[in-house]
């Protein structure tokens, strides 16, 4: 995965992250997005509409960025 540096990291919006308001999981190429899938369950402290939202974001960048993603939503991830 591509890893963003703290200051390159710092640089991003909060539009950039799957969770803007705790500036987790960006989502800056299909690397992040991949990664953002994988660790969706393990972000802590955020309410299922916070997952809700974080998801369609995950959703956008995967077509953005042509990441093909088998799960229908995010209480998926893992079955």
């Amino acid at each position: 995965m591509a890893e963003l540096s703290t200051k390159d990291r710092k640089k991003l919006d909060k539009g950039s992250f799957a969770f803007p308001e705790q500036e987790k999981e960006p989502l800056e190429n299909a690397s992040h997005v991949r990664n953002a899938i994988a660790r969706f369950n393990q972000v802590k402290n955020v309410t299922d509409d916070e997952r809700d939202a974080a998801w369609k974001r995950i959703e956008a960048a995967a077509r953005k960025f042509d990441v093909e993603v088998s799960e229908k939503g995010w209480r998926d991830i893992g079955k």
